[in-house]
């Protein structure tokens, strides 16, 4: 039986990426005399939003998620993040491997909400493996299941998410809207004649409201 341990040795953007990812460099330890001959590994990554404190600007923008701040002793919960999976080739005690994280702006999704409304520090992360180990030994392959305990944690500094997404959303944001109400934005839009989205709301929303909000 294989003794796997696994550890998150950092997090950093995918510059060559074509949608918005962060690289997971991963160590992955075999204590029990194991040929890993394959691993199909797959990962839970959730935030854990309870193991850091806020600034009042943070807390007020996390209304939305977890309610007032008075309440979060009862609904400040880890959050699933993303789910992933790669491929680890064979191996013996240890080695090395690059676990893609794909990542979205959209403010509707609660992790990319989140990760928004931090100002500064670090982000609590928990990984949760599962998957199939494929080991090799004098008598053939055996097959093993990853148990579920497995986890490794890691603290990334928000800055890591943010330089991803200035790279691919440089000084912008998503809004998510339904389907009729985009159609009559790009009736209004076409009909003005206006270049850009950014036009057509400078025109719906009063001069002052925008003033007030930059």
């Amino acid at each position: 039986m294989s003794e796997l341990a696994f550890t998150v040795l950092d997090v950093k953007p995918e510059p060559h990426a074509a949608a918005p990812n962060l690289t997971v460099r991963l160590r992955i330890t075999e204590a029990g005399g194991e040929r890993i001959h394959a691993i199909a590994l797959r990962c839970q990554v959730r935030i854990e939003p309870q193991r850091r404190a806020y600034e009042p600007a943070e807390k007020t923008d996390l209304a939305d998620l977890f309610g007032v701040a008075s309440r979060w002793g009862e609904t400040l919960k880890p959050l699933l993040w993303t789910q992933t999976s790669v491929m680890v080739p064979g191996f013996t005690d240890a080695v090395d491997v690059d676990l893609p994280l794909p990542c979205t702006y959209d403010f509707e999704v609660a992790a990319a909400k989140y990760l928004q409304a931090l100002g500064d520090g670090e982000v609590p992360l928990s990984f949760q493996f599962s998957g199939t180990v494929f080991t090799r030994g004098e008598s053939g392959f055996g097959v093993e299941q990853i148990p579920w305990h497995l986890e490794a944690g890691y603290r990334m500094p928000i800055r890591v998410w943010r330089e991803l997404m200035d790279a691919h959303f440089p000084n912008s944001g998503w809004i998510r809207l339904d389907r009729d109400t985009l159609r009559r934005l790009g009736t209004y839009r076409t009909e003005r004649g206006l270049i850009s989205w950014d036009r057509v709301f400078a025109e719906l929303l009063p001069a002052e409201e925008l003033e007030g909000s930059r």
